[in-house]
C-alpha cells in the first residue's frame, strides 16, 4: 500500500489523509445509487471485472509508480506484461468499466501499470533504459519524446532497423538533455501498441528545480475498448480506421475511480498551496482540460518554458495528442471540491452515464470531513 495519496507526484501522506477525513470509509455499496442527475443505464464497454478475474490468470494493473532513476544508478528496466485493466471496477456511476487486455509497462521489480512507470531524472543525468522482452510474445521498442538521442536510440524500427523481438533485450541510451515533462511509448505497430497501454511519462527536472507545494502528473487517454476486447479473445472487431473511443481515462481511471485517493488521481491541496500539474495526452484526440473555480497559468509546453511575458490566466488548456502542458495555480478558492475534466463533455461519460470518464477533482484537505466527500468516496470504492 502506498504512503502517497492523490495523483502521482508530491501530495499528502496516508496519515494526513486519514486525519483530514476522520478515517472516513465506505458503507456497503450494495444498492448504492448514482449522484443526483445521473443517468444510470447499462454500460457496454466490456465484461465485469469480477467475471474476467475469475476466468483469467493475468495480473490486474496497479497505479503508476514514480521511478527516480538517479536513485538506481541511472538505469531503468522496462518490460511489457499482459494484464487486465480496470478503469472503474464497481457498479457505481456507469461501472464497471474494464479493458480486459492491456500490454502494461512494468519495471524489473514493479507491478504492471497503465500508464507505465513515471521515469524521473535530472538534467545532465543520462539514463540507460533496458527493454526486457525476454518473456514477451511480440516485438516492441521504446521511443522517448523530448530527448535528443543518437539515431540508433530513437526507438523507431522503420528508420533505425532496431526492434526488440520476443525473447530478447535491448538497451537504449537516453540523454537527459531536454528538461521538462515528456512522453515515452512503444513505436512498433504504434497505432495498436499505444492503444494497448504501452505509454508513460518521462520527466527531466532542470538544474536547480524548485518543486511546488503540491506537484502532480496526469496522463489523459481515449480508448476504443473494441481493440482490448478483441485482443482478449472476446467477440469484437476493431480497425484503427474506424476507431471510435468509448473509454476516457485520467492516469488510467475513469470517474468516480479517479477520485479514489490510492487508485485514482485527485488533486489534493491545502489552502494557500502553489500547485503544479503536468498534463500529458497519450491519446489520439485533443482534450480541453478545465479546472473549476481556479485560474492557472501554463508555464511550460513540450519541454519548453513559456516566457513570463507570454503567460496569462486561464481555466482551460487544450492538450493535443502527444503534447505536454505544465500549469500552475494557487489553491485560493473557498475550500471545497472542484472538478477537473475534459470539456468535450461526451468524454465525461461511462457508456451512456454522466458524469464519469475523464473527470477528477481539486480536493481541499479542509473539505475532506464533509458528507459529500464521504459520498464520493463510496462511489469511488475507498475504504479507510
Amino acid at each position: 500500500m502506498t504512503n502517497q495519496f492523490g495523483a502521482p507526484g508530491l501530495g499528502i501522506s496516508r496519515r494526513e489523509f486519514v486525519a483530514a477525513t476522520g478515517g472516513i470509509g465506505t458503507a456497503a455499496l450494495a444498492g448504492c445509487t448514482a449522484p443526483d442527475g445521473g443517468e444510470d443505464v447499462t454500460n457496454t464497454t466490456g465484461t465485469t471485472a469480477t467475471n474476467t478475474a475469475q476466468q483469467s490468470s493475468l495480473p490486474t494493473t496497479s497505479p503508476p509508480e514514480v521511478v527516480d532513476a538517479t536513485e538506481q544508478g541511472n538505469k531503468v528496466t522496462l518490460k511489457s506484461v499482459p494484464a487486465v485493466h480496470e478503469p472503474h471496477p464497481l457498479e457505481t456511476m456507469g461501472g464497471p468499466v474494464e479493458l480486459p487486455r492491456v500490454w502494461a509497462f512494468a519495471t524489473e521489480d514493479g507491478d504492471p501499470s497503465v500508464p507505465g512507470p513515471i521515469i524521473r531524472t535530472v538534467e545532465g543525468e543520462d539514463i540507460e533504459v533496458v527493454l526486457d522482452n525476454t518473456d514477451g510474445r511480440r516485438p516492441h521498442t521504446v521511443h522517448f519524446h523530448g530527448s535528443q538521442t543518437t539515431w540508433e536510440n530513437d526507438g523507431v524500427p522503420t528508420s533505425t532497423g532496431i526492434k526488440v523481438p520476443a525473447g530478447e533485450k535491448h538497451t537504449y541510451q537516453i540523454p537527459a538533455n531536454v528538461p521538462g515533462t515528456h512522453l515515452y511509448h512503444c513505436h512498433y505497430q504504434t497505432q495498436r501498441h499505444i492503444d494497448m497501454g504501452m505509454y508513460g511519462i518521462f520527466r527531466v527536472d532542470p538544474e536547480g528545480y524548485e518543486p511546488a507545494d503540491k506537484e502532480y502528473f496526469m496522463t489523459v487517454k481515449d480508448w476504443d475498448s473494441r481493440l482490448n476486447r478483441m485482443m482478449a479473445g472476446e467477440d469484437a472487431n476493431y480497425s484503427p480506421r474506424t476507431r471510435d473511443p468509448d473509454v476516457f481515462t485520467i492516469n488510467g481511471k475513469v470517474a468516480p475511480r479517479t477520485l479514489h485517493p490510492e487508485h485514482g488521481s485527485p488533486l489534493i491541496v491545502e489552502q494557500g498551496d502553489t500547485v503544479r500539474v503536468h498534463y500529458v495526452n497519450a491519446g489520439y484526440t485533443s482534450h480541453p482540460l478545465h479546472i473549476h473555480n481556479h485560474r492557472f497559468e501554463r508555464v511550460a509546453k513540450d519541454g519548453g518554458v513559456i516566457p513570463e511575458a507570454a503567460r496569462h490566466e486561464m481555466d482551460v488548456t487544450n492538450v493535443a495528442p502527444a503534447e505536454r502542458h505544465t500549469i500552475e495555480f494557487e489553491a485560493n478558492a473557498d475550500p471545497g471540491i472542484y472538478l477537473m475534466h475534459c470539456h468535450k463533455v461526451n468524454h465525461v461519460m461511462n457508456g451512456n452515464f454522466y458524469p464519469g470518464g475523464m473527470l477528477t477533482g481539486v480536493v481541499y484537505k479542509e473539505a475532506m470531513d464533509t458528507d459529500i466527500f464521504g459520498k464520493l468516496m463510496e462511489f469511488a470504492g475507498y475504504d479507510a
